[in-house]
Protein backbone atom coordinates (compact mmCIF):
# COMPACT_ATOMS: atom_id res chain seq x y z
CA UNK A 1 0.00 0.00 0.00
CA UNK A 2 1.40 3.76 -0.80
CA UNK A 3 1.62 6.05 1.66
CA UNK A 4 -0.54 9.37 0.33
CA UNK A 5 1.25 12.37 1.33
CA UNK A 6 -0.63 14.42 -0.22
CA UNK A 7 -3.74 13.64 1.58
CA UNK A 8 -1.34 13.54 5.38
CA UNK A 9 -0.31 16.97 4.35
CA UNK A 10 -4.04 18.39 3.70
CA UNK A 11 -5.14 16.50 7.16
CA UNK A 12 -2.62 17.97 9.54
CA UNK A 13 -3.29 21.56 7.63
CA UNK A 14 -7.15 21.27 8.61
CA UNK A 15 -6.01 20.30 11.87
CA UNK A 16 -4.50 23.95 11.75
CA UNK A 17 -6.67 25.52 10.18
CA UNK A 18 -9.89 24.77 11.99
CA UNK A 19 -7.92 24.33 15.32
CA UNK A 20 -8.60 20.73 15.82
CA UNK A 21 -6.19 18.35 18.08
CA UNK A 22 -7.78 15.26 16.44
CA UNK A 23 -8.84 14.16 12.95
CA UNK A 24 -9.87 10.83 11.45
CA UNK A 25 -10.19 9.60 8.05
CA UNK A 26 -11.01 6.36 6.32
CA UNK A 27 -12.25 4.97 2.98
CA UNK A 28 -12.55 0.96 2.02
CA UNK A 29 -8.67 0.39 1.97
CA UNK A 30 -7.27 2.74 4.76
CA UNK A 31 -7.86 4.48 7.86
CA UNK A 32 -5.73 7.56 8.68
CA UNK A 33 -5.98 9.31 12.17
CA UNK A 34 -4.27 12.76 12.55
CA UNK A 35 -3.57 14.07 16.19
CA UNK A 36 -1.84 16.82 17.81
CA UNK A 37 0.34 15.56 20.75
CA UNK A 38 0.65 18.53 23.85
CA UNK A 39 3.77 19.37 22.39
CA UNK A 40 2.66 20.65 19.59
CA UNK A 41 3.95 18.29 17.22
CA UNK A 42 1.64 16.29 15.10
CA UNK A 43 1.51 12.61 14.89
CA UNK A 44 0.08 10.41 12.05
CA UNK A 45 -0.95 6.97 13.05
CA UNK A 46 -2.62 4.28 10.61
CA UNK A 47 -4.88 1.02 11.32
CA UNK A 48 -2.58 -1.17 12.77
CA UNK A 49 -3.33 -5.06 13.76
CA UNK A 50 -1.05 -5.23 16.36
CA UNK A 51 -2.43 -3.62 19.63
CA UNK A 52 -0.65 -4.39 23.04
CA UNK A 53 -2.61 -6.08 25.73
CA UNK A 54 -4.31 -3.51 28.17
CA UNK A 55 -3.13 -5.32 30.91
CA UNK A 56 0.58 -4.15 29.68
CA UNK A 57 1.07 -1.57 31.80
CA UNK A 58 5.12 0.18 32.38
CA UNK A 59 5.69 1.33 35.67
CA UNK A 60 8.88 3.33 36.30
CA UNK A 61 9.07 3.49 40.45
CA UNK A 62 12.23 5.68 40.32
CA UNK A 63 10.89 9.13 41.47
CA UNK A 64 8.78 9.81 43.56
CA UNK A 65 5.78 7.54 43.68
CA UNK A 66 5.18 4.97 41.20
CA UNK A 67 4.44 6.04 37.22
CA UNK A 68 1.73 4.51 35.22
CA UNK A 69 2.29 4.88 31.88
CA UNK A 70 -0.08 4.71 28.72
CA UNK A 71 0.07 1.37 27.18
CA UNK A 72 -1.16 2.34 23.54
CA UNK A 73 -1.26 5.59 21.34
CA UNK A 74 -4.96 7.19 21.40
CA UNK A 75 -6.89 9.56 23.21
CA UNK A 76 -7.71 9.38 27.03
CA UNK A 77 -10.48 10.02 28.70
CA UNK A 78 -11.24 10.35 32.49
CA UNK A 79 -14.46 9.26 32.52
CA UNK A 80 -16.70 6.58 31.05
CA UNK A 81 -18.73 9.77 29.00
CA UNK A 82 -18.57 12.71 28.68
CA UNK A 83 -20.17 14.73 31.97
CA UNK A 84 -20.41 11.69 33.88
CA UNK A 85 -17.68 10.76 37.17
CA UNK A 86 -14.07 10.72 36.63
CA UNK A 87 -12.62 7.55 37.20
CA UNK A 88 -10.17 9.01 40.09
CA UNK A 89 -9.49 12.10 41.14
CA UNK A 90 -5.87 12.91 43.10
CA UNK A 91 -6.15 11.98 46.78
CA UNK A 92 -8.39 9.03 45.87
CA UNK A 93 -7.75 5.62 47.64
CA UNK A 94 -7.32 2.87 44.40
CA UNK A 95 -7.20 -1.06 44.67
CA UNK A 96 -5.16 -3.25 41.95
CA UNK A 97 -7.70 -3.76 39.32
CA UNK A 98 -9.71 -0.44 39.98
CA UNK A 99 -10.27 1.54 36.54
CA UNK A 100 -7.75 4.55 36.01
CA UNK A 101 -8.88 5.86 32.64
CA UNK A 102 -9.54 5.00 28.65
CA UNK A 103 -7.85 5.34 26.23
CA UNK A 104 -9.36 5.12 23.07
CA UNK A 105 -7.86 3.76 19.71
CA UNK A 106 -9.59 3.16 16.58
CA UNK A 107 -12.84 3.27 17.94
CA UNK A 108 -12.19 0.79 20.89
CA UNK A 109 -12.08 1.95 24.41
CA UNK A 110 -9.74 0.40 26.41
CA UNK A 111 -9.77 0.85 29.87
CA UNK A 112 -6.39 1.26 31.83
CA UNK A 113 -6.35 -1.01 35.38
CA UNK A 114 -4.27 0.02 38.14
CA UNK A 115 -1.46 -2.17 38.34
CA UNK A 116 -1.30 -2.00 42.34
CA UNK A 117 -2.61 -0.25 45.34
CA UNK A 118 -1.75 2.98 46.61
CA UNK A 119 -3.60 6.85 46.51
CA UNK A 120 -3.89 8.78 43.39
CA UNK A 121 -0.95 11.36 43.39
CA UNK A 122 -1.07 13.23 40.38
CA UNK A 123 -2.92 13.09 37.00
CA UNK A 124 -0.75 13.65 34.22
CA UNK A 125 -2.97 13.47 31.37
CA UNK A 126 -6.18 16.09 30.77
CA UNK A 127 -9.50 14.25 29.36
CA UNK A 128 -9.53 14.21 25.73
CA UNK A 129 -5.86 14.83 24.99
CA UNK A 130 -3.69 12.28 22.60
CA UNK A 131 -1.45 10.07 24.45
CA UNK A 132 1.14 8.27 23.27
CA UNK A 133 2.83 4.61 24.25
CA UNK A 134 4.72 4.90 27.39
CA UNK A 135 3.71 8.56 28.16
CA UNK A 136 2.98 8.76 31.84
CA UNK A 137 -0.45 9.14 32.42
CA UNK A 138 -0.13 8.46 36.77
CA UNK A 139 1.34 8.69 39.40
CA UNK A 140 0.47 6.61 42.17
CA UNK A 141 2.41 6.23 45.75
Amino acid sequence: MKIDKKLIKELTDYLNEFKLTELEYGNNELKIKVSKASYGKTLVTSDEKNIPSKNNINVDSKSDGKKVTSPIIGTAYLAPEPGAKKFVEVGKKIKKGDTLLIVEAMKTMNHVPSPFDGIVKEICVNDGQPVEFGQTILVIE
